[in-house]
């Protein structure tokens, strides 16, 4: 078994979520007493999202392949950055270590290939559904990608920075986004994205018959897969 080096704490509320569907996978895949040999290192999501949205990636980008580094020096075979907004920053991990990184939309967008989707939806961040880091590659894979409305885009980004990150699950908000996933269904996506870590808090597949990925347990899958030699 590899081991598996985590970048967390973007936030740690998802984070805790990786931990748990890692381990958890793990046990189904070889049973008995088996866990997952894993690095982490949990970041202070304070100073990434000053950074963030002050539009310093370059600082962020310095930050984390620091941390990737680190998680090397300690023994990961390869990274797992849990987070989908700070992919925006992948490419200065991937040139920072020796390692591999997992790319999140690479795996997400592999799923939907095999389920036949060639038009979906996303939910995130206003970084992650507003710039091309993220929906270029997903065109990349052959997905078209649709997105809200600009109204829609600035309720999901508030709703994941003011409470999701704090662990805050309102009803209000998910009427809120589920209504969003509806609207982005009638639009023309086969399945919706749940395009950032924590929303998965939020909506689950059982809210509704549209078809839901959620990044956070495709990203999980992978890693144990990757790690088993699987893939």
């Amino acid at each position: 078994m590899k081991t598996i080096g985590l970048i967390g704490g973007m936030s740690w509320e998802s984070t805790q979520t990786y931990y748990r569907l890692i381990n958890q996978r793990v046990r189904e895949e070889l049973g008995g007493l088996h866990s997952a040999k894993l690095v982490l290192y949990s970041v202070d999501f304070a100073e990434i999202e000053t950074l963030q949205h002050q539009g310093d990636w370059q600082a962020t980008a310095e930050i984390l392949s620091s941390v990737g580094r680190s998680v090397e020096s300690a023994g990961a075979d390869f990274l797992v950055l849990c987070t989908n907004t700070m992919h925006k920053v992948a490419p200065q991990i991937e040139r920072a270590v020796n390692i591999p990184l997992l790319h999140i939309a690479d795996a997400t967008a592999n799923l939907l290939k095999e389920d036949g989707i060639t038009c979906a939806g996303l939910l995130g961040t206003r970084f992650t559904m507003e710039q091309t880091f993220y929906l270029g590659r997903l065109e990349d894979h052959g997905i078209r990608v649709v997105v809200p409305d600009e109204c829609q885009r600035e309720s999901i980004h508030s709703v994941i920075y003011s409470e999701l990150c704090k662990g805050v699950v309102k009803p209000d908000s998910k009427a809120v986004y589920l209504d969003v996933v509806a609207s982005l269904a009638e639009r023309g996506a086969q399945g919706v994205i749940l395009g950032c870590t924590e929303i998965g808090l939020l909506i689950q597949s059982s809210d509704t018959d549209i078809k839901l990925y959620d990044t956070t347990e495709i990203h999980a899958d992978q890693a144990v897969q990757y790690a088993l030699g699987r893939v």
